[in-house]
């Protein structure tokens, strides 16, 4: 067993766990030495082949196995796995060594996933190089068949233990059982990684990030306590610690207790003022835990998942069958749908999108919906047809400017006519509205106000344009402020527009389920705020403690604050009155 010592790491999957380490041994598979040259270059392909084969039969089964107990979202990463094998270049590449070089099949593929992996780890993006362990992971699957070696297994003997590895990819975290795995330490890592959105999604607590901050390595057998929020991780503490950890993990599970009896509670605030709380989602099943939570309709429908499952477009049929289903299960409460928005980190391979330096900043989004119109009206008519279902509105994502709403409009309209000629039920009377995500749209909201029926805030895309500043990116990260005054002089005049207009303004985003911002949205009459189910509960708790009329009586002096640490501050002070930032 090795000392006692407190460790700091960075918090990726929240949750406290207690239990002894399991080191998972590194997993990296060795080429043996009686495997360098090869002269049968047909039977090296045609072993390369199968070893593709199997990896993506895999791949699928594996899929399928967790899709009934993970979102559609994080199901949706063996998808990127399957797209590497499928990638010319990376295929290529093994290909021309065998060829070139007879080497065989696993030389080739070991050759080509260290190259592909060091040239990931050089760059300086943090998002890209979290993607390399993507590559590993296809990588040393491929190698697993092509060798014949097993699977690194995990203990039998089914008790409960926290797993301690250099990195864990998303093809070991399914196979993990969360009755049994506590929680997750890796020496690599990071907070956008697969893993990390995997973990979040198990609900597994994971600390990431220690490599380089032990001088002295984790045992299997060591006691640890760890914190999947603050990035605490204790080896081997006194009785004392562990006592007091796990006081804060019952005391965790009774506020969870706590937050759902409030799900079926009105939205009021202490004064009075109604509030709506909708939700974030990504597929039906997404939809189904948030009504669990209370939510009162859905704010933000992100239809690119449906889109990023297949290898074509989705037909109108496919779309009006989930929107339908989606509309018919909220009963009547509102259900926004955003039409198609990827571009950027989100790549369709069939979309015919050409590689750029930029993307975030290029072809993406609504500009892709415009440019391909025929595709744009096929979702519009399924979306159309869905509003004959429940209470539907459409809203067009990234819109820059009044002429480009209106090019999104007219085919808005032009599907309406359509389906009114084939006499197929639809609504009429849709509302159509918009995200403000990007500045030019904020500076002229008064201009859009008149053309739209609502609007909805992105605050994350808009923090991010606002301030030139990529939240992915580990360089600049910490510029990623949505508390900047810039950003709330933003929404400020967002909302000021929209009410002058007399139409209805929402927020989505992470800054709309953060606690600390509620102040902010009360004092500036925003009455719909839109998240992630999982935020909704904790904010409603913070919500019904608050005073609408106080956040607005301060709103004036908080909007003449130079810093975000003053604004804080200044929420927190806020807080402390009402509940608002506990």
């Amino acid at each position: 067993m090795s000392t006692a010592r407190n460790l700091q790491g960075t918090g990726a999957s929240s949750g406290i766990a207690i239990g002894k380490a399991f080191v998972l041994p590194h997993w990296e598979w060795d080429v043996p030495e009686n495997k360098k040259d090869v002269t049968d270059l047909a039977a090296e392909f045609e072993r390369l082949y199968e070893g593709i084969r199997h990896s993506k039969q895999e791949i699928t089964s594996i899929k399928q196995e967790i899709s009934g107990y993970i979102g559609e979202q994080e199901s949706n990463i063996f998808d990127a796995h399957l797209a590497i094998l499928d990638d010319p270049v990376f295929m290529n590449e093994i290909q021309g060594i065998i060829q070139r070089q007879y080497k065989a099949a696993e030389v080739a593929v070991k050759e080509v996933i260290d190259k592909f992996v060091n040239m990931f780890d050089l760059l300086d993006d943090q998002y890209m190089k979290e993607r390399a362990l993507d590559i590993k992971d296809v990588g040393n699957r491929l190698l697993k068949h092509l060798i014949g070696t097993p699977d690194v297994k995990l203990p039998t003997d089914n008790k409960p233990f926290i797993l301690v590895a250099k990195e864990v990819s998303p093809s070991q975290l399914v196979h993990l059982n969360p009755n049994h795995v506590l929680g997750i330490v890796t020496m690599a890592g990071g907070s956008t990684s697969h893993t990390a959105i995997m973990a979040r999604a198990l609900n597994i607590p994971l600390v990431l990030g220690l490599e380089g901050k032990l001088v002295e390595p984790i045992q299997t057998g060591d006691v640890l306590v760890i914190d999947g929020k603050a990035g605490i991780v204790l080896v081997n503490p006194p009785d004392a610690e562990i006592q007091r950890y796990s006081e804060l993990r019952e005391s965790e599970v009774r506020v969870l207790e706590r937050l759902q009896s409030l799900a079926t509670l009105p939205t009021v605030t202490t004064d009075g003022l109604r509030m709506s709380l909708f939700a974030n989602i990504a597929s039906l099943r997404d939809l189904e835990a948030a009504l669990e939570g209370g939510a009162e309709g859905v704010g933000l429908f992100r239809t690119e998942f449906i889109y990023m499952d297949r290898e074509t477009y989705p037909t109108e049929q496919e779309q009006y069958e989930i929107y339908c289903q989606a509309a018919s299960l909220l009963e009547g409460k509102p259900l926004t749908i955003r039409t198609l928005d990827v571009g950027g980190d989100k790549q369709l391979e069939y979309a015919n999108v050409p590689e750029e330096e930029n993307p975030v900043l290029g072809f993406r989004s609504i500009r892709i919906s415009l440019a391909q119109p025929h595709t744009f009206k096929t979702q519009l008519r399924a979306i159309l047809r869905a509003g004959a279902c429940g209470t539907v509105r459409v809203m067009f994502p990234m819109i820059q400017s009044v002429e480009q709403f209106r090019a999104a409009k007219r085919i808005f309209d032009e599907a309406k006519a359509e389906l009114r000629a084939e006499r197929q039920p639809y609504d009429e009377h849709m509302r159509v509205g918009m995200m403000v995500e990007v500045p030019a749209a904020a500076i002229v909201a008064d201009l859009l106000a008149s053309e739209v029926d609502f609007f909805s805030i992105g605050t994350n895309d808009l923090t991010q344009y606002i301030l030139a500043a990529d939240r992915l990116n580990e360089h600049v990260a910490s510029l990623y402020d949505p508390f900047h005054p810039a950003v709330i002089r933003m929404i400020q005049t967002t909302v000021a527009a929209a009410q002058h207009a007399g139409i209805g303004v929402s927020v989505c985003g992470e800054m709309a389920g953060d606690p600390l911002a509620l102040p902010i949205w009360l004092g500036l009459g925003v009455r719909e705020l839109s998240m992630a189910s999982g935020l909704m509960l904790p904010l409603k708790s913070e919500l019904l403690k608050a005073s609408a009329a106080r956040s607005a009586a301060h709103w004036a002096e908080l909007s003449k604050l130079k810093t975000s640490r003053d604004i804080r501050e200044a929420l927190e002070r806020l807080g402390m009155g009402c509940g608002c930032a506990t």
